[in-house]
């Protein structure tokens, strides 16, 4: 167990500084780095196949840049969103800005996506991306989904993939997503969850906390 780095005795906020640091170094593209479920980020083909695995179609993938497929994912939640034309979207944990540039072409120019990440790095990389491809109905905005920067009755849809399972608060993100959420609004998330419990060596590993 000397390998493991311990935090046992961490604190919330250690946490997720630990998961910023990780995907910090995720977004410039540090090649020994995982996504989310164990997905190998190093080659823009894998990346492809993870999007195909996790339910993505081909026609999704080639409609979004290849700079957004970061295959972070662990399914594609717009499966179940039901996105619709002119409506709001909101993303917890937007990372490169896949599902948010995905979403941003079924709400059409009547619409509007806000993408919320942590990560000041994957902010810039997503900034940069909407810009550069002239996406006019996306905002990514720096913050944690535990405090979203975003004001209430917002949203027609929430949608999140893969992040949730990284907050140390989730009690927290679910009562801001209901927050920010209009009457009536629906959320659909993609995630992981614990079905037995962990060995002690498994809940002192920092890597696993990072996705």
């Amino acid at each position: 167990m000397s390998d493991l780095k311990k935090i046992s005795n961490f604190k919330k906020v250690d946490v997720r500084n630990a998961v910023r640091n990780s995907y910090r170094k995720i977004a410039i593209g540090n090649a020994k780095e995982d996504g989310c479920c164990g997905g190998s980020i190093n080659l823009k083909k894998s990346s492809i196949e993870i999007s195909r695995k996790i339910g993505y179609s081909d026609e999704e993938i080639s409609t979004v840049p290849e700079e957004a497929n970061m295959g972070l994912g662990c399914g594609n939640p717009q499966l179940i969103a039901n996105i619709k034309e002119g409506e709001t979207v909101i993303d917890l944990g937007s990372g490169g800005g896949f599902d948010c540039f995905l979403a941003s072409k079924k709400v059409g120019v009547k619409g509007y996506i806000i993408g919320v990440d942590m990560t000041i790095e994957m902010i810039n990389k997503s900034r940069v991306m909407s810009k550069k491809y002239r996406y006019r109905n996306v905002d990514f905005r720096l913050g944690e989904i535990e405090n979203l920067p975003v004001a209430d009755n917002t949203g027609d849809v929430i949608i999140s993939n893969c992040v949730i399972n990284l907050s140390p608060n989730k009690q927290r993100v679910y009562n801001e997503a209901y927050r920010v959420l209009k009457k009536g609004g629906r959320i659909a998330i993609s995630d992981i969850v614990l079905i037995r419990e962990l060995t002690k060596e498994m809940k002192q590993d920092e890597k696993l906390y990072c996705g």
